[in-house]
């Protein structure tokens, strides 16, 4: 049989059970409301593992918006340890995954983030110093 068990009184096979969406909103858990606050506060390694931590259990479309968001978090790591390539790198990857998803995903207003991860690889790519440009924040849409 094929995921059907017996009904107890008759013995016959049962009919099949209703399909149902387990899938938990990730906007409402709150290792990902966690995972913004670290984001926001631009402790990027706590924020990373957090994001890490749902990427690693999530199979469906919000894996790749959770990678773009580790990859911009990495960024930053990179840049603080005097990386500037790898920022770079990892900026334009972040960017590119964020590329095909509307401005409002995740519970997040993604529009001022890409804004500011564009400025600041833009400033990156001429071999400028983005310190001086604002930190990416996540916002929440309203």
């Amino acid at each position: 049989m094929t995921g059907r068990g017996l009904d107890a009184v008759s013995g016959e096979p049962s009919p099949p059970l209703p399909a149902v969406d387990l899938r938990v909103d990730l906007a409402l858990d709150p290792r990902f409301i966690a995972a913004v606050a670290l984001f926001n506060a631009a402790a990027w390694y706590p924020c990373h593992d957090g994001f890490e931590e749902l990427w690693q259990e999530n199979l469906g479309p919000d894996r790749v918006v959770l990678q773009a968001l580790l990859q911009i978090a990495v960024a930053h790591l990179h840049l603080e340890r005097g990386n500037a390539h790898g920022a770079t790198v990892l900026l334009g990857e972040g960017l590119g995954r964020l590329a095909p998803f509307p401005d409002s995903t995740l519970g997040l207003d993604l529009g001022p983030l890409r804004a500011q991860v564009n400025a600041r690889l833009r400033c990156l790519q001429q071999n400028g110093d983005p310190s001086g440009l604002p930190l990416p924040a996540l916002s929440l849409v309203r």
